[in-house]
């Protein structure tokens, strides 16, 4: 916003309270009109203007969806649609939507070759169970099955110590 300045010799203290009140008055007009701006940013628009914004981008809101997830699904349905069907896309997916890491396994040894692996925390599967039957849906390769590892992450403490084992090298002859 612009900061409104009068001429030097129109100073004076009312003359300071009709700067300051169009400063406010301008300051006013100027978020009006940038108010339609913002409603094309999926993360500060108001609810209304974010579900004709879903609705354009091919995204439905599933029973029970938090409002912040939501609008990341919004916000990145374009750039997730470009990433859908590859391994790579997949993972970046699922960074996206802070679903957080995910391992993927495809063209498993014994194993049809239709059948992809997911490994992920247990963690991740109880709290998305409907958000990754859509991702994979949406985004995952077509004519594919999918199965569901979970990986628990353990921590594991290891001692090490000194031995102070000896080594020798020895030659014998006939």
């Amino acid at each position: 916003m612009i900061d409104l300045k009068l001429p030097f010799w129109l100073s004076g203290p009312q003359l300071s309270k009709l700067r300051n009140a169009c400063q406010r008055f301008w300051e006013r007009v100027e978020e009006w009109l940038y108010w339609p701006v913002r409603q094309l940013d999926p993360e500060t628009c108001i609810p209304g203007a974010l579900d004709l914004l879903a609705w354009q981008r091919g995204v439905e809101r599933f029973e029970g969806e938090s409002m912040q997830l939501y609008r990341l699904r919004v916000k990145y349905a374009f750039v997730n649609a470009q990433d859908a069907g590859r391994t790579a896309g997949l993972k970046r997916i699922f960074e996206r939507l802070l679903i957080g890491y995910i391992e993927i396994e495809e063209r498993l040894p014994d194993r049809d070759w239709d059948v992809i692996k997911l490994h992920l925390t247990d963690s991740q599967l109880a709290e998305n169970p409907e958000l990754l039957q859509i991702i994979l849906s949406k985004y995952g390769r077509i004519c594919r099955r999918y199965e569901f590892e979970v990986l628990t992450p353990l921590q594991v403490q290891l001692r090490t110590a000194d031995c102070g084992h000896d080594n020798g090298y020895l030659v014998a002859s006939l």
